[in-house]
């Protein structure tokens, strides 16, 4: 009964990320999300996947490893955005008039 609470909680609390990820992947608009918040969830996530493992704790491997996915997605999106964006001002910014 334990391991089932575990992955109902693992569940929910897992695919919560979902439409956040969907949202970035279909927009790739991320300027409203925080790029530390996101590289220290995504760095928890995968501290508490390999947590997981070392216990052999099936809810935590599962929850961990999709939620590392979901919310990598969304990271990966922020940063790419970032860099786009400052290559986009650097470029303009260093541009000689016409």
């Amino acid at each position: 009964m334990t391991e089932v609470i575990g992955l109902i909680a693992a569940c929910l609390t897992t695919f919560a990320f979902l439409p956040q990820a969907l949202k970035v992947m279909r927009t790739q608009r991320t300027g409203d999300l925080s790029p530390v918040m996101y590289a220290a969830f995504v760095l928890g996530v995968v501290l508490w996947l390999f947590y997981g493992i070392m216990l052999g704790n099936t809810a935590l491997i599962l929850a961990n490893a999709v939620t590392a996915i979901f919310a990598g997605i969304v990271f990966f999106f922020i940063v790419k955005n970032a860099f786009f964006q400052r290559t986009q001002n650097t470029g303009t910014a260093n541009a000689e008039p016409a």
